[in-house]
């Protein structure tokens, strides 16, 4: 039997060749690329034999991809994806899937209170919606369809009968701070106790920070009284030992005493203390209005987000073993931050509540 005739392309142009070229270096699809090099190496001459070797490709296939390039020119060296095996699974079942994966367990009968992946695929297969299927098939057909593994959370709405009036006053305050007063938000953060604190840090993978384990928090707790002066942005705080009246009555007089000038509208929460007799008439004669949250609303405070800063940025992945090592790293980290801190402004701009009709009453 004689060898078989040589197979070479037919004669590419310059612009053929220089596209040629360009799809050799450039090409991200790995069958385009092998054979864009194909149709380039026989252009060259080289036989059929030595561009299989080289490419570790069967004769035939390098044959098939010139004879493709002579017949279609380029388009030959797109690869046509077929369409793979036909579903087994029809377009009904798949909603029947995902209307199961969102129902309570507890509903059709079972004992649980939550699917995972393999629970549910046994029920589907029980109560003969299909035959056989996979974990992961189960897996895709949720996610082709938008349904995934969300944690529970919960929901509060405020209870206050005047919430809106509340809300439109800080808003208002918020907004627009009255000509010769100054607005401050007021909270206390804690408690503040000794224990390791979970938090984020940049590491190898597999290789976390590990903190100690603690059974006995034998050294007392503290906490943090703030105010967060809007027209400025920055903290001031104290950390005492207590939170009771007296202690947030001595905090309101080192407000007092750095702006003496000025009228004092203090944003807070309805804490018992901040509502004692003393602290109601010290108020009325010494300048300072207080301007109480509705109830279950302390989220319009916005001290609020610079607690969570706190938090996160100078308790965040710590294990101090004293108060006074506790409190230095907090008191540093607001020096820092103050010396970078701007105005206050804008809060929520976008939010819902800023629609006039909120809260949205139900139809």
């Amino acid at each position: 039997m004689g060898r078989r005739p040589e197979v070479f392309v037919r004669q590419v142009s310059m612009a053929e060749g220089q596209r040629l070229q360009q799809i050799s270096r450039t090409a991200k699809d790995p069958v385009k690329l092998r054979r864009a090099i194909v149709v380039l190496m026989s252009a060259q001459g080289q036989p059929a034999p030595d561009i299989a070797h080289l490419l570790r490709a069967s004769e035939d296939y390098v044959r098939d991809v010139i004879h493709a390039f002579n017949e279609r020119g380029f388009d030959a060296l797109n690869p046509k994806w077929s369409g793979g095996a036909p579903r087994r699974i029809d377009e009904q079942t798949r909603d029947w899937i995902c209307v199961i994966a969102r129902c309570d367990p507890r509903f059709l009968g079972q004992p649980l209170s939550g699917w995972s992946l393999a629970k549910l695929r046994d029920y589907l297969t029980a109560t003969g919606y299909v035959t056989t299927i996979s974990v992961e098939t189960v897996r895709r057909v949720l996610h082709e369809r938008g349904v995934s593994w969300q944690a529970t959370k919960t929901w509060k709405a405020s209870t206050d009968p005047d919430f809106t009036t509340k809300m439109r006053r800080i808003l208002h305050l918020y907004d627009h701070p009255p000509p010769g007063g100054r607005v401050r938000c007021v909270d206390e953060f804690g408690p503040l106790n000794l224990q390791p604190r979970p938090g984020r840090a940049w590491r190898p993978q597999g290789h976390p920070v590990r903190l100690r384990a603690t059974y006995h928090r034998d050294q007392g707790v503290r906490h943090m009284i703030a105010a967060l002066d809007l027209a400025t942005g920055r903290l001031h705080y104290r950390i005492r030992d207590r939170k009771r009246w007296r202690e947030f009555l001595t905090f309101l007089t080192t407000l007092r005493a750095r702006r003496p000038d000025q009228k004092l509208y203090l944003i807070c929460d309805n804490f018992s203390p901040h509502k004692h007799p003393e602290v109601r008439a010290w108020c009325a004669t010494n300048h300072v209005e207080l301007v109480f949250l509705p109830t279950y609303a302390s989220w319009l405070n916005w001290i609020e987000a610079e607690f969570a800063a706190v938090r996160y940025f100078a308790l965040g992945g710590t294990d101090h073993r004293t108060h006074t090592e506790q409190d230095t790293a907090i008191g540093t980290y607001i020096r820092w931050r103050n010396q970078r801190a701007q105005p206050k402004t804008g809060f929520a701009t976008n939010s819902k509540i800023r629609h006039p009709d909120y809260p949205f009453k139900a139809a």
